[in-house]
């Protein structure tokens, strides 16, 4: 469904997939290794110093990107992500190979001494101008205790700097979870004054490392999506794992047109009021930026993940494969394989997310969903709406409707 697609862009609520989600992915991320010099506490590949002797090899990841490149255009981005990808001395290789090709290639490394400018200066060299780092705290000692290696924080800054210095774009990532939640708009001042391509909030998967870390509720959740959209005026903020920030855009877009209380409508609760007020406090709630709009891509939706060994599966954090890339395509099985079609139909969602009159534009985190109870089509633990509460249910329904394909 396309949600408001004619308005300006100012005014729309969420953004459009330029494609049919169930032919071609828009994200593809191979997991080029699970060596990492850091041991974070969230880590969702449990990450190890050394490499697997099982990784695909420089030729097989060749043969993935060509296969990427095969899905059509607009082609896929490439993400190449770890572990740290850096770990990998063939990395420049496999980008310069998959840029010589046409794929839009972008790089995910670890906050280690390997990310310097001389390593970003090679990367720029062989035709990749966007990397994505990681910031879990607003300071060294929130940061370096998460990622549990000293240095870590300096070294992310230094490297995102480097990178702005050298004219590539930065996409930085933040989780959400019971240990910076407050530090919230202290990482997005941050982020506005250094400047990036996206921020992303991604709300905690209790997988791998990350089972026991301590991840909100969803009242809490909800207070904080509600504050990335207040600061969605200043950095450019979107979510991942957060799929409800489309229906709290959809609905905080109705609200404001109609003038509308959305504190008391929307129930926000003392951790919205403290962390507004501390955005507030910092200059975060207006700018001249036009806000971002989140767009409906998820886990096997628009999205692809290829581990190190070449499963492919719907995330990273949805560790349910649906066959492998050294026996398969991965073209096929993302069209075609029953994990992949099935994860792509509101239909089959249970609970709170089959009933939700905006499951076709958020659906829940299906990883989330895997990852509590075993089941990929169970309710999102993290959502607090019920469905048909939210009382401007008529504009919503206009607004559905306006856009639905078969108008017109």
């Amino acid at each position: 469904m396309t949600i408001n697609a004619g308005a300006p862009r100012t005014q729309r609520p969420i953004r459009a997939r330029r494609h049919d989600p169930a032919m071609q992915p828009m994200i593809v991320i191979w997991e080029a290794t699970r060596a990492c010099q850091l041991a974070c506490r969230h880590c969702r590949a449990e990450a190890a110093p050394g490499r697997s002797i099982f990784e695909l090899t420089t030729d097989e990841a060749t043969k993935l990107m060509e296969e990427v490149l095969s899905f059509g255009k607009p082609a896929p981005i490439f993400i190449i992500s770890g572990g740290d990808c850096f770990e990998r001395d063939d990395l420049y290789e496999i980008a310069k190979r998959g840029v010589d090709m046409g794929l839009h290639v972008a790089v995910s490394p670890s906050g280690t001494d390997k990310l310097d400018r001389t390593s970003l200066k090679k990367l720029q060299d062989v035709g990749v101008n966007v990397i994505s780092l990681s910031l879990d705290g607003s300071t060294r000692a929130s940061h370096d205790g998460f990622r549990r290696i000293p240095g870590t924080y300096d070294n992310t800054i230094a490297g995102w700097e480097a990178a702005r210095e050298l004219g590539m774009k930065v996409q930085l990532n933040t989780v959400v979870a019971r240990h910076n939640v407050l530090e919230l708009p202290a990482i997005a001042q941050t982020v506005r004054d250094l400047g990036v391509l996206t921020w992303s909030g991604f709300l905690l998967v209790p997988t791998g490392r990350g089972v026991d870390l301590g991840a909100l509720t969803a009242e809490e959740t909800e207070d904080v999506l509600n504050v990335f959209y207040d600061m969605g005026e200043t950095v450019p903020v979107k979510t991942t794992e957060g799929h409800h920030f489309r229906r709290v855009s959809i609905q905080r877009h109705i609200l404001a047109e109609a003038g509308a209380d959305h504190v008391a409508i929307m129930n926000l609760g003392p951790l919205y009021t403290t962390l507004r007020a501390d955005a507030e406090a910092r200059g975060l709630l207006a700018g001249e930026r036009r806000r971002r709009p989140p767009i409906n891509v998820s886990s096997g939706n628009g999205f692809v993940f290829v581990n190190h060994v070449g499963q492919v599966t719907p995330s990273g954090f949805l560790d349910v494969p649906a066959g492998n890339v050294r026996d398969s395509s991965i073209v096929d099985l993302y069209r075609d394989s029953e994990l992949f079609t099935g994860i792509r139909r509101p239909d089959l969602l249970e609970g709170k997310c089959g009933a939700c009159e905006y499951n076709t534009v958020c659906g829940g985190s299906r990883s989330r969903a895997y990852n509590s109870t075993g089941n990929i089509f169970a309710e999102e633990p993290m959502c607090v709406y019920e469905p048909g509460s939210f009382p401007y249910a008529d504009e919503v329904k206009e607004l559905f409707a306006a856009n639905s394909p078969s108008r017109g």
